[in-house]
């Protein structure tokens, strides 16, 4: 994440909170730095893509965490390409999500962080195997 630079996004009374939120879901793509490329690095804002281009032509993104007014966005696409890795999801982390691949947390949830690591993990590995990076 980029040093020195506050998130714009937060703000109020639950800025510090979601800005707390943000940084831990934003660990969890770090791992994946050297093999994907980082597409978004701001304060506020992280997105990775594979280096090199899929089937249309254009990189294949992977994940991302975005801070919003009153929530946190984390983004994991290997969910919406590979239907089983969905099969995973606890109950508690399917309560925060948005859609296919998107989930939203307003305050730190390690036990849901923790899965959504797992998710990533298992993600990565997915993509990995069919040379998709």
């Amino acid at each position: 994440m980029a040093v020195g630079r506050k998130p714009e996004k937060a703000a109020g009374a639950g800025a510090e909170r979601y800005i707390a939120v943000f940084t831990a879901l934003r660990r969890l793509l770090t791992p994946y730095e050297r093999d994907l490329a980082v597409k978004i690095d701001k304060p506020d804002n992280c997105y990775l893509e594979t280096r090199s281009a899929s089937l249309n032509g254009r990189r294949l993104f992977f994940a991302a965490v975005k801070l919003k007014k009153n929530y946190v966005s984390f983004y994991l696409t290997p969910l919406f390409m590979y239907p089983e890795l969905s099969d995973r999801v606890s109950p508690a982390l399917k309560g925060m999500m948005q859609g296919q691949s998107c989930f939203n947390f307003t305050a730190v949830d390690q036990d849901c962080f923790d899965e959504l690591d797992r998710l990533t993990q298992a993600g990565f590995q997915r993509i990995k195997s069919e040379a998709l990076l």
